[in-house]
């Protein structure tokens, strides 16, 4: 059964989610109708970005080294993810889907505050959110040692919690209870929209990325497939964190870009996911992860070009804490389904929503680290049809 996926409780006399998450609009709406009112059923704005703040330079944060925190040369920083989020306000979307590592290392809730907060706060409200790997797991690289939060943070931000800390068990990011860690549906217009977790490789997955037994990664993937065969709408997308095939070097050390599972044990367990889009005839799929922009040509679920019934992955990690190196050149990438791509600045994806159709519009706001304006010539923008 879909949850009830609220937008805006305080939102009376604007658009809301209905139970099954369609948005739909009140009959009173004022001059200052963004961000809740829709007026228009012709198009929906989706804004769509993962891999987003950094970890804030803080006293709690005093063991972690300086060139993991807000400030390091190194990291987009504070002013990438204000650049960013701007980017995505100036869009007035209907809803901003996040692709998973909101808040860097670990997602604590401390570090959501003080860090995502800042600048992505104001689209609170609107976001929907899909958690990542440093939302779960714990940080042990490059001289730091955090422990991993498991979903505590990212959940006590997004669903809000007590007095104490502890997060509620439902809310905008879904269930955090033992049997559901935030998998859910929600509706705009004529598309069916899905947040997955892909992080079965933690403590609270029981480390198991099985598809197939009886553990909480099979349990999600079997709710996937129930979903998929109750939408009746026409264009779906699915997103979750780790691709399950690759445009960068961060995630093709072991495995062809081009195979599925690229993105590790979390890619070659959403392969399992992949199948049952492709079977139920889904429009896109949007990944994080990778840090970095890449738009992937239609592919069935072995990672072949498949125009007629192929899915198209965009790949949008540009949020604001790092970039990562594409792998291959224009023209010439490791993975040949990779139409474009870029690793030299930040930001956000726009999706444009129509009955039956969409298009994206993907311009960078702000140059990385080491790169000058030119970064910001980039753009790619086309538009599709629903399988």
């Amino acid at each position: 059964m879909k949850r009830a996926a609220k937008i805006s409780a305080a939102a009376a006399g604007l658009a809301v989610l209905t139970a099954t998450g369609t948005a739909v609009a009140s009959a009173h709406q004022g001059d200052n109708d963004w961000p809740y009112a829709h007026q228009s059923t012709a198009s929906y704005t989706l804004a769509a970005v993962g891999d987003i703040s950094c970890e804030p330079d803080d006293d709690e944060n005093a063991a972690t080294p300086a060139s993991l925190k807000c400030g390091s040369p190194t990291l987009g920083g504070m002013s990438a993810e204000f650049a960013t989020a701007k980017q995505a306000r100036d869009m007035h979307p209907n809803a901003v889907a996040l692709l998973g590592d909101e808040q860097y290392q670990v997602g604590k809730l401390t570090d959501f505050e003080k860090s995502f907060e800042q600048a992505w706060g104001g689209l609170k409200m609107l976001e929907r959110p899909a958690p990542g790997n440093h939302e779960y797991y714990p940080y042990a690289k490059k001289g730091d040692n955090e422990a991993g939060q498991n979903g505590a943070g990212y959940f006590g931000y997004f669903n809000g919690h007590d007095q104490a800390g502890t997060p509620e068990t439902q809310g905008q990011a879904g269930d955090d209870t033992a049997d559901n860690q935030g998998w859910y549906s929600y509706d705009l217009g004529n598309w069916h929209i899905i947040s997955l977790n892909a992080e079965c490789d933690s403590d609270a997955f029981n480390h198991d990325c099985s598809t197939t037994d009886n553990g909480l990664l099979a349990q999600e993937t079997r709710w996937l497939s129930q979903d998929l065969a109750a939408n009746t709408h026409h264009c779906t997308i699915a997103y979750w964190h780790q691709a399950t095939f690759s445009a960068t070097t961060a995630s093709t050390a072991t495995v062809p870009a081009s195979a599925p599972g690229a993105g590790g044990i979390e890619g070659a367990a959403t392969d399992a996911w992949w199948k049952a889009l492709y079977k139920n005839h889904a429009t896109l799929v949007l990944n994080g992860h990778e840090h970095a922009y890449a738009r992937l040509r239609p592919m069935n679920p072995d990672g072949q070009y498949d125009a007629k019934n192929g899915i198209p992955e965009f790949i949008v990690g540009s949020g604001g804490e790092a970039l990562d190196t594409l792998a291959g050149t224009p023209g010439n990438y490791d993975n040949p389904n990779v139409v474009t791509a870029q690793a030299s600045a930040f930001g956000v994806m726009k999706l444009t929503l129509k009955p039956h159709s969409y298009s994206w519009d993907y311009k960078p706001a702000l140059p990385g680290p080491g790169f000058d304006s030119t970064a910001l010539q980039y753009s790619d923008s086309g538009s599709g049809t629903c399988n």
